[in-house]
């Protein structure tokens, strides 16, 4: 039997949001599973638990593709929703097999590594700009300066959205993004209903003009895209470039403000990285597994399973903590602190199993890109002013990073 749900797990308590770590590793003492109450969740905070079930067939990311709403005991999205799930259903990251096999299958044909790796001087040149300007501005906000334009740059100019329309791709991306949240008001998912028509909106007409005229960019790859006569219809192309601007740098501005801070927390480590920029890419690991951009990911029960003799029934739903998966010391060696030098680090932050993030590679070349030129072109860099974190949980970040330069 599970214990009750810990009083210290409170997602929408500033406190909790602010360091949730102590309470994940009483979680962890106390047991594999927690039924949480507030949410309707079963709580896994295990690295080994999390890890497994990630890759365990018997849960999924919907489950529309076996079961009516009724069938699964759950009640189906109010209408006035519908713009909402129609773009977030239609996506790979909630669907499954087959569908999740053929969306991406054709994806990855427009998403390869040699792309990517031909993006690496775009983005080290355009971080390099970025800091640059930081610098001879003598400061700023490491939010809205570097973190953010360099992944949604990034992103744009692989999928071809003209650099005009670039501003309005954030706020879109940050309202859809607030129906992650544990329990969301109806006023979030007002704004979340009004960006996905608006984006959709967008992506409608950019597609209607890259089938017209084909350019080399990643919507004309997937306007192209096929295998065996498969396709993919409109809407999983829009699903498909809002999940991948969305995806593509919501994690990657929370890791860069959430590891600088991290970093200015803990001098000693920033010294040593400013001392041997070789460490760069064992830090990126270390900082995103110190401070997870992604703190909890959702799977639906699709077939009983039984975790650590508690049985938990089909139609229930399992939040996985990432966060404290990445703080288990039966897999991390003294997990609180940060070791920047960390070799063994199988840190869980951009998932696994068939929805492992297929954006991974890019965002380490964007976080290495920002990290090394913020290292060489203002190393004095340092915090002007204590931030200021976001309430989410789900998805952790900064509402900004204040620093100044000497």
């Amino acid at each position: 039997m599970a214990a009750p749900s810990d009083p210290a797990f409170d997602p929408w308590d500033p406190a909790f949001v602010a360091d949730p770590y102590p309470a994940y590793a009483e979680l962890r003492a106390r047991g594999r599973v927690h039924y949480y109450e507030p949410s309707g969740q079963w709580l896994v905070p295990h690295h080994a638990d999390v890890s497994a079930l990630l890759r365990d067939r018997r849960l999924g990311r919907t489950y529309r593709h076996r079961f009516t709403h009724e069938d699964f005991g759950r009640t189906a999205p109010p209408p006035e929703q519908e713009p909402f799930h129609t773009l977030n259903d239609h996506g790979m990251l909630d669907l499954e097999p087959p569908d999740h096999t053929r969306i991406r299958r054709l994806v990855s044909k427009a998403f390869t590594p040699r792309i990517v790796e031909q993006l690496k001087p775009y983005v080290h040149g355009l971080a390099g700009d970025l800091v640059s300007r930081l610098v001879a501005a003598g400061g700023g906000d490491l939010l809205t300066d570097v973190a953010e334009p360099l992944p949604v740059a990034v992103i744009a100019e692989m999928l071809g959205i003209p650099e005009a329309d670039r501003a309005q791709l954030r706020p879109w991306s940050a309202d859809i993004c607030g129906m992650y949240e544990l329990n969301p008001p109806q006023e979030t998912a007002r704004r979340a209903v009004r960006a996905s028509v608006e984006f959709s909106d967008y992506l409608r007409e950019l597609i209607a003009a890259r089938r017209r005229e084909p350019d080399d960019d990643l919507i004309s790859g997937l306007i192209a895209a096929h295998d065996q006569g498969d396709r993919l219809t409109e809407q999983e192309m829009i699903s498909t470039c809002v999940l991948l601007l969305n995806a593509g740098h919501e994690a990657t501005v929370n890791a860069t403000v959430n590891g600088w801070w991290a970093l200015f927390r803990h001098p000693d480590q920033l010294a040593a990285l400013r001392a041997d920029h070789s460490l760069v890419p064992s830090a990126v690991e270390e900082l995103m597994r110190y401070d997870t951009p992604l703190q909890l990911f959702e799977r639906w029960v699709l077939d009983e399973i039984e975790i650590d003799g508690t049985v938990i029934p089909r139609g229930a739903e399992i939040a996985m903590l990432f966060g404290s998966a990445n703080h288990d010391p039966a897999v991390f060696h003294v997990p609180e602190e940060l070791d920047l030098t960390r070799g063994d680090n199988p840190h869980i932050s951009f998932s696994a199993g068939i929805h492992y993030c297929i954006g991974a590679p890019l965002a380490r070349i964007e976080l290495a890109a920002s990290m090394t030129a913020l290292l060489e072109k203002a190393p004095t860099l340092r915090l002007a002013a204590e931030p200021e974190r976001k309430p989410n949980f789900v998805i952790r970040g900064l509402k900004g990073l204040s620093v100044e330069i000497g």
